[in-house]
C-alpha cells in the first residue's frame, strides 16, 4: 500500500499522487441529453471508473471522488434510492474489476444514516481489495469536509488530549482514513468553481483545475490531459 509522505510538502514529480474528483453535472448531461435524472447518474457512474483507473494507471498512488455529500440526502427520495442503487453495485458487483486492475477500493465518509446493508458490502470491498497494490480508489459518499474536521476534533478530545498537544499533524491523524495524503490536484467538471466542502483539510495546498464538460463526458483521454496541465504548474507552499 501506498505510504504517507512527509508532513512538510516538497514540489514533487509531474505525476500528482493524489487526485480528487468533484464529480459534477450527472443531472445537467441528463438535462440536456432529455433523459431521466438516473440516467445521468448511471452515465457519471461508468465515466468514474473508466477515469479513476486511467488515472491511477497514469501514475497517480491516490485517486478519491466525490459522489455523495452529506447535504445531498436533500435531494428527492427516489433520486436518493437510485444513488443508493448505484453505489451498492459499485461496493458488490465492481469488486472484480478492482481487483483486476489491481485497485485497493476505500471509502470516506460517516456511516451515520446509511443503510446497514450498504454498510456491510462496503466493508466486505474494501476487505477483498485490501491486499491490491496499483493504487487507491477512494470514494467520498456521505462525505463532508467540516463534518469530517469536527469528527476528527471530537475523536481527539475523547482522546484527553491538551490544548498543548493539538497540532496539525495530531488533527491529520484524526481524520477518516489518515493514511490518504494531501491532495496534489482537484478537478472540478461542468463549469462549477467552488469546493462545495470537499476534502477541506487535504485541500490546502492542492492544486485545482475547473473543467466546462459534465462529469458524464469524461474520458481517459482528459486524464492524460489533466495530468499534462499539473505537469505545468510550479507548487510554491506558500514560499
Amino acid at each position: 500500500m501506498p505510504q504517507d509522505r512527509a508532513d512538510v510538502p516538497v514540489e514533487g514529480p509531474a505525476i500528482p499522487r493524489h487526485v480528487g474528483y468533484i464529480v459534477d453535472g450527472n443531472r445537467r448531461w441528463a438535462k440536456k441529453h432529455g433523459l431521466p435524472v438516473y440516467e445521468g447518474h448511471l452515465a457519471g457512474y461508468n465515466a468514474l471508473k473508466d477515469v479513476g483507473i486511467a488515472t491511477l494507471e497514469a501514475g497517480a498512488e491516490y485517486m478519491s471522488a466525490y459522489v455523495f455529500s452529506t447535504e445531498n440526502w436533500k435531494r428527492s427520495a427516489d433520486e436518493v434510492k437510485r444513488l443508493m442503487t448505484l453505489t451498492l453495485k459499485v461496493v458488490t458487483a465492481d469488486v472484480p474489476l478492482f481487483n483486476k486492475y489491481n485497485v485497493q477500493l476505500r471509502i470516506i465518509g460517516s456511516r451515520v444514516g446509511v443503510d446497514p446493508k450498504i454498510v456491510k458490502a462496503m466493508a466486505a470491498a474494501e476487505e477483498a481489495t485490501k491486499s491490491n497494490t496499483g493504487g487507491v480508489f477512494a470514494l467520498c459518499f456521505n462525505y463532508g469536509g467540516q463534518q469530517e474536521i469536527v469528527d476528527a476534533v471530537k475523536k481527539i478530545v475523547h482522546s484527553g488530549a491538551k490544548e498543548e498537544d493539538v497540532t496539525s499533524e495530531l488533527i491529520a491523524e484524526n481524520l477518516y482514513l489518515p493514511d490518504v495524503p494531501p491532495m496534489d490536484l482537484i478537478v472540478r467538471t461542468s463549469g462549477e468553481m467552488r469546493l462545495s466542502n470537499f476534502m477541506l483539510w487535504r485541500a490546502a495546498y492542492s492544486e485545482i483545475i475547473f473543467l466546462d464538460k459534465m462529469w458524464p463526458e469524461m474520458t481517459k483521454d482528459d486524464v492524460t490531459a489533466i495530468i499534462k496541465e499539473y505537469s505545468r504548474r510550479q507548487r510554491r507552499f506558500g514560499s
